[in-house]
């Protein structure tokens, strides 16, 4: 499932986000990649050590875990920092897989979805669509500053040159309660049914179904 979560950052935090990461020390991208990443991976990551890193993750994280179409999609158990990526023109991120365990110091997590969100405006720069790879064929994912993109991490994936101006994101991974992501999927649109039934006909025999199917199917398939 690639789910479209918009306005997860508003136009003042976005501003200071970007201040943020303008007077920020960044580093090659090839110093946090794997063996196999290296090879494709030509990009630039802000500095673990800067000193906007606490900043700037309170703005994005306190933004991303209370929106609602995260919280429904991917039911996160564990929820990572994120890391802040710039491409400017040359710059792209070939075909690769993200690592399916990550974390350090005995903090580990599995990585069952991969969000990136958008720091600056698509006219900004050209090239650097995220493009996913599905069974039903690619999708070029370029969107609004504030906006993110999530999807399963096993979907294989890559980022196109950046032929002018600057690309600017925030990436992270997410451990769901429910690790396969078709049960996702049936359990987002379940609890899109269960939200308009509740809004609508709160007292129907109907609604308290659905409810009760997807309470139940959560506690069948969660993984805690």
């Amino acid at each position: 499932m690639l789910l479209h979560i918009p306005s997860v950052l508003a136009s003042g935090p976005l501003d200071t986000v970007r201040k943020l990461l303008a007077n920020a020390s960044f580093v090659d991208g090839k110093l946090s990649a794997g063996a196999a990443a290296k090879r494709v991976k030509n990009n630039e990551e802000l500095d673990k050590r800067a000193q906007q890193m606490d900043m700037l993750n309170n703005i994005i994280m306190s933004s991303l875990v209370q929106h609602p179409v995260y919280r429904s999609g991917a039911l996160p158990l564990h929820v990572a920092a994120p890391y802040y990526a710039r491409y400017t023109p040359g710059m792209s991120y070939g075909d690769h897989l993200d690592d399916p365990i990550m974390g350090a110091d005995g903090v580990l997590y599995r990585s069952d979805i991969a969000i990136t969100l958008f720091l600056n405006d698509p006219v900004k720069y050209d090239g650097g669509e995220l493009v996913i790879r599905t069974a039903f064929g690619s999708n070029e994912v370029k969107l609004p500053a504030g906006d993110a993109v999530m999807y399963p991490s096993s979907s294989l994936h890559h980022v196109n040159e950046v032929t002018r101006g600057e690309r600017l994101v925030a990436v992270t991974w997410v451990q769901s309660l429910v690790r396969d992501p078709a049960r996702r999927e049936l359990l987002y649109e379940l609890h899109q049914a269960r939200e308009k039934l509740l809004k609508i006909s709160p007292e129907a025999e109907e609604t308290a179904q659905v409810n009760t199917a997807y309470m139940n199917l959560i506690r069948m398939w969660g993984d805690i």
